[in-house]
C-alpha cells in the first residue's frame, strides 16, 4: 500500500510509540487521526494537521465518536493501526481479576470493537490495512508477563484470522511484534514490577519507538503479514519454536521465586 494520502487511524497515539507512527506516517504524506486519553499530548503529537479525538479507547462511545469524527472529516479510513496497549507484571495465579480484565479490555476488546467499526467502513472502500500492534511477548510467553502475553497472544491470532476472513474485501491485516521498545510502557503497567533478572534479554531486542514506527511503516508498505521489530527477535521465535524446553527453563530463571 502506498501511505501519501492514506488516512490514518491511530490510538494511543499521544505519546511513544503512537506518536511515533504519527511523525512516521505524516512524513509519508497521511492524513491522521489520533486518539489517546490524554489531549494536550495528541494536540503536540499530531501537528496542525492532525484530527485529535481525546478519550478512554476501552469505551464505546469513544470509539464511535472517533470513527464518526475521521469519517466527516476526511471521508474514509485506509489504514487502522490499534497501538494502544497495558502491560500487568503480576503472576497469572495470583494477579487480580480486576486487573486482568482491564487490560483485556484495553490489549484485546477495544481493539476487537474498534475493527468491527472499520471494518465495514473498509469493505465499501474495497480496500484497507488493520495493524494491530501486539508484542515479541505474544510470539514467546513470558512468565514474569503471563497474562500480558496471553492478551498479545490473542491478538496475533485475531489478525490472522481478519487476514481471511476479509481478504475477499481486499483488507489486509498485519500482527506487530515489537521487542522492548523505549517508552514509558513501564511506568503504566496495572500492577507489579519486572524481575531484575528479565533484563538481561533487553539488549538484543531493544528499539527505539521511532525505529519501530519505521518498521510498521515499511510493512504495510510491503502488505506484511507479521513485522518483528527488531528483526533480530526472530531468533528468538525461531528458538522457542525449535527449542522449547530449554528455551522455557531460560526464561524460568529470570523471574522471581515463587511466593
Amino acid at each position: 500500500m502506498k501511505i501519501d494520502g492514506k488516512v490514518v487511524l491511530i490510538t494511543g497515539a499521544s505519546e511513544g510509540l503512537g506518536a511515533a507512527c504519527a511523525d512516521v506516517f505524516r512524513r509519508r504524506g497521511a492524513r491522521l487521526a489520533l486518539t489517546a486519553r490524554n489531549g494536550p499530548k495528541l494536540e503536540a503529537a499530531g501537528g496542525s494537521d492532525a484530527l485529535v479525538v481525546a478519550g478512554d479507547i476501552t469505551l464505546p462511545e469513544t470509539r464511535e465518536r472517533v470513527v464518526l469524527a475521521t469519517l466527516e472529516r476526511h471521508g474514509a479510513i485506509d489504514i487502522l493501526i490499534n497501538n494502544a496497549g497495558v502491560g500487568l507484571y503480576s503472576p497469572a495465579w495470583k494477579a487480580s481479576m480486576e486487573s486482568a480484565r482491564a487490560m483485556f479490555e484495553l490489549n484485546f476488546f477495544a481493539p476487537l470493537a474498534l475493527i468491527q467499526l472499520v471494518a465495514p467502513v473498509m469493505r465499501r472502500q474495497r480496500g484497507g490495512t488493520i495493524v494491530n500492534v501486539g508484542s515479541i511477548a505474544g510470539k514467546i510467553t513470558l512468565p514474569w508477563f503471563t497474562l500480558y502475553s496471553a492478551s498479545k497472544y490473542a491478538l496475533g491470532s485475531l489478525t490472522d484470522g481478519l487476514r481471511m476472513e476479509l481478504k475477499r474485501d481486499g483488507i489486509h491485516s498485519i500482527t506487530v511484534c515489537p521487542g522492548y521498545v523505549a517508552t514509558d510502557f513501564q511506568k503504566h503497567v496495572l500492577a507489579g514490577t519486572r524481575p531484575p533478572q528479565s533484563m538481561q534479554r533487553r539488549r538484543p531486542l531493544s528499539i527505539t519507538a521511532p525505529e519501530c514506527a519505521e518498521a510498521i511503516a515499511r510493512g504495510v508498505e510491503r502488505d506484511a503479514r507479521t513485522v518483528v521489530a527488531p528483526p533480530t527477535g526472530w531468533l528468538a521465535v525461531l528458538a522457542a519454536r525449535l527449542l522449547p524446553g530449554l528455551v522455557d527453563r531460560q526464561l524460568a530463571r529470570m523471574q522471581e521465586p515463587a511466593e
